[in-house]
């Protein structure tokens, strides 16, 4: 079945604008959250030390927006996202979903409100059961939540299908007779199927074509539009992250270096993170040079990392203070953040980190 074709990207429905550091009334307030993983050694399973992939997030999504959160692999951006949803058990901290704080509720508990949230995966096909047919797996969602049976659930896949741009004939398929760019299609539809307002949708298009990355990001678009959803967006790429997101959020080892209104923090990044990351973006324009900044070493390890700001091993601009001292967030104003002590002396209100 050939994909749908001739779409080229358009703007996104225009989102609420950012009001600042914490609106009155966020969907999304993730507070403090950690998630570590415990590191066991020796014939007896010790525990020897912890993976801070998530250490002390704060973030905020409001009502129809999109937040875009941005780092390298490896600093924790996915498991931020599973433990969002408590599809990763956090260690520590608050997520609040429509003022119902999720993370002190059993799973009897949570499960109705997992209607509210869902998540689109990474992998279109591993995402996908392969012994399940489209129309079984865009359906399973009725028939967890008793919603929808027999020829109702029926008419309301195929009406799904027809939203994501599939002909009928893909209900009775296997994931495997689809292309990668169908796949994530059907995995979209199963996390819209319950009318859900948040989704996390964790890197939706980094393993497809260039060519169905376009298609597939304006799909989100309207989808936000008609139906008010916000998304919590991570991704690699920055020049769609600028595209679709109404903030954007920089995560560095497990931590938030960054925010700001989408808009600010590509036209003047305050982080040295932020700026290294911006200036490996390509530029389609022969003529213009950018001058491209190189971070020296690697990521550090999660399980061991740096004492004072994570990031100073590979940051240009370090001094002393940096080696010892974990730097806030300081509010630069206009919603825009920064953990830099470049920053100081533009804050407007110094935000202590989480301890």
């Amino acid at each position: 079945m050939p994909e749908p074709h001739g779409m080229q990207p358009q703007a996104p429905a225009p989102a609420s604008p950012a009001s600042g550091p914490e609106p009155a009334r966020a969907l999304l307030e993730v507070r403090d959250l950690k998630t570590h993983f415990p590191v066991r050694r020796g014939a007896w399973g010790r525990v020897r030390g912890h993976v801070r992939a998530v250490d002390g997030v704060s973030l905020h999504v409001a009502k129809g927006e999109t937040l875009g959160l941005v780092g390298e692999s490896g600093c924790g951006k996915s498991t931020l996202g599973r433990s969002v949803l408590r599809l990763v058990e956090p260690t520590s901290g608050s997520v609040a979903l429509d003022g119902v704080e999720l993370t002190s509720l059993s799973q009897g508990a949570l499960r109705p409100l997992r209607r509210k949230m869902q998540m689109v995966f990474q992998d279109p096909y591993g995402s996908l059961n392969p012994r399940m047919t489209v129309g079984e797996i865009v359906g399973e969602p009725f028939a967890i939540h008793r919603v929808a049976s027999g020829e109702e659930r029926r008419r309301r896949v195929l009406q799904l299908l027809d939203q994501m741009g599939l002909r009928a004939d893909a209900y009775d398929r296997a994931p495997h007779e689809l292309s990668g760019g169908q796949r994530q299609r059907i995995g979209i539809a199963r996390a819209i199927a319950l009318d859900p307002q948040l989704i996390v949708a964790d890197e939706p298009i980094s393993a497809l074509d260039v060519s169905i990355q376009a298609q597939i990001v304006n799909l989100l678009a309207e989808l936000q539009k008609e139906r008010g959803l916000s998304y919590l967006f991570i991704a690699h790429d920055l020049k769609i992250v600028e595209y679709l997101s109404t903030r954007v959020a920089v995560m560095y080892l497990g931590k938030i270096v960054e925010s700001a209104p989408s808009e600010t923090l590509y036209r003047s990044p305050k982080h040295p993170y932020t700026q290294a990351l911006l200036s490996a973006v390509p530029v389609p324009d022969p003529d213009r040079k950018r001058s491209r900044i190189l971070l020296g070493g690697e990521l550090p390890s999660p399980s061991a990392p740096p004492p004072g700001c994570p990031f100073h091993p590979r940051c240009p601009h370090a001094f002393d203070r940096c080696k010892v001292e974990v730097p806030p967030l300081y509010d630069l104003g206009g919603g825009h953040t920064s953990a830099c002590f470049l920053n100081e002396n533009e804050r407007v209100l110094a935000v202590p980190s989480p301890r």
